[in-house]
């Protein structure tokens, strides 16, 4: 096909001669070699493998005692599931952790909505918030005795401080980063107050919440493992004190394998949560 001299359109070189536009998305790299597609449930199963192998190399190489195989872990994890141990345990954890995550995630988020949308709460709640936040939560366990006891109170009060805070600074974040064109627009349209906050800034601040949400339930759990050591009765916690009196190193590295797995569960269920909720997102659309 003919072109005029002065065609500047893809793939032509200059009049009358046309050139294939390269395929951008086959290719990579010097020297345009084709790109290799590894399947993203593969990909995301490399580091655990790797991990394991790792652990697997050191308990051979001759630290079996300290360090079980993952074998051996597999075992007494599948006879602490028949005996209805491990079960039990995590249950109650995660009663602990889903109690003290709610708590925490509601304190943080109305906070950061008050001092989001309002000068005079920023004011008031901004400054004592970071002094708080720097407060770490495992010193304040003598205090959580002290002051509560040792019973299911102050466990679920050590998580619920922990898990405030991360909510607090990033929803905070994702309400003062909404773009000021959008309160222009909401003046133009004589929308109300409520209306852009519900229409605009919520769904503007929503991705800071849920970065603030994953952050939350990672220490959630963290403190978790601190808070049961309070004279815990069930749990995770108390499986792992009774495993360290007898020296059982493979119960508890059960245990810890099992706030890990819960851990990255949580993890999942938030990336979840963004995948639907900020479908209309271009960066969520194909995660």
């Amino acid at each position: 096909m003919k072109t005029d001299a002065g065609d500047t359109r893809p793939g032509t070189i200059g009049p009358g001669v046309e050139q294939a536009a390269p395929n951008l998305h086959s290719f990579s790299g010097a020297g345009l070699r084709p790109r290799r597609h590894i399947a993203p449930a593969i990909r995301r199963l490399l580091g655990p493998i790797l991990v394991l192998a790792l652990w697997w190399a050191a308990a051979i190489a001759g630290h079996g005692r300290r360090l079980p195989a993952p074998d051996a872990v597999l075992a007494t994890g599948t006879d602490l599931v028949r005996s209805g141990q491990l079960p039990d345990a995590i249950a109650a954890s995660l009663q602990r952790v889903a109690t003290g995550v709610a708590l925490g995630v509601s304190a943080g988020l109305v906070l950061a909505l008050l001092s989001g949308l309002f000068r005079i709460a920023e004011d008031l709640i901004d400054a004592p918030v970071h002094i708080l936040r720097a407060l770490p939560a495992l010193a304040l366990v003598p205090l959580a005795i002290l002051w509560f006891g040792i019973g299911e109170l102050p466990k679920v009060l050590l998580i619920a401080w922990a898990t405030c805070f991360p909510v607090y600074l990033n929803t905070f974040a994702g309400i003062r980063s909404v773009d000021r064109s959008y309160d222009e627009l909401a003046r133009s349209l004589q929308l109300g107050r409520w209306t852009v906050v519900r229409r605009i800034v919520v769904p503007g601040s929503l991705p800071g919440f849920l970065v603030g949400l994953r952050y939350s339930l990672t220490l959630g759990w963290l403190v978790l493992v601190v808070s049961e050591q309070i004279n815990a009765s069930s749990g995770l916690g108390q499986l792992m004190t009774e495993a360290r009196q007898f020296f059982r190193t493979d119960v508890m590295f059960v245990c810890l394998d099992s706030y890990g797995l819960l851990g990255w569960l949580s993890d999942r269920f938030v990336r979840t949560l963004e995948r639907h909720l900020l479908a209309w997102r271009r960066e969520y659309q194909n995660r």
